[in-house]
């Protein structure tokens, strides 16, 4: 019996461990929200979607993919894993002008290691999914 459960609840784990480490990608916390994991989840939109508009609002760059100096690429990346924060901060034209203030530094680091959060936060989602993490 303790066996057939565990082996139903891990089949219910793995079912979709692709689907929570895209959507968690793409929407941040959301790959935690599809374990039920509402807190974690919750915590971590919270904190990711609040440091993009900060670092929107300090007028940070967001790094387009047509960059040839490697720490442009690294940046690049970082605000790719922003999902589709990235996506709509790019139809929308926002963090495209050039850095004329100070604090527009801070805000493209803000909004990088967003990116970078999310992807770390993703990648629990995942491990959660898989069973690798318990908790």
């Amino acid at each position: 019996m303790a066996t057939n459960v565990s082996a139903q609840a891990r089949a219910q784990s793995t079912s979709f461990p692709a689907m929570a480490l895209i959507a968690g990608w793409l929407i941040p916390g959301a790959g935690h929200f599809l374990q039920r994991k509402w807190i974690r989840g919750g915590l971590l939109m919270v904190s990711i979607v609040a440091m993009f508009i900060i670092g929107l609002a300090l007028k940070g760059k967001i790094y387009s993919p047509n960059t040839g100096d490697l720490l442009d690429i690294l940046n690049f990346a970082g605000d790719l894993g922003n999902g589709l924060l990235y996506v709509l901060a790019r139809i929308f034209d926002l963090g495209q002008v050039t850095v004329q203030v100070a604090t527009a530094d801070y805000g493209t680091k803000f909004m990088v290691v967003a990116g970078l959060l999310n992807i770390i936060s993703a990648v629990d989602a995942h491990s959660l999914a898989t069973g690798r993490k318990r908790s």
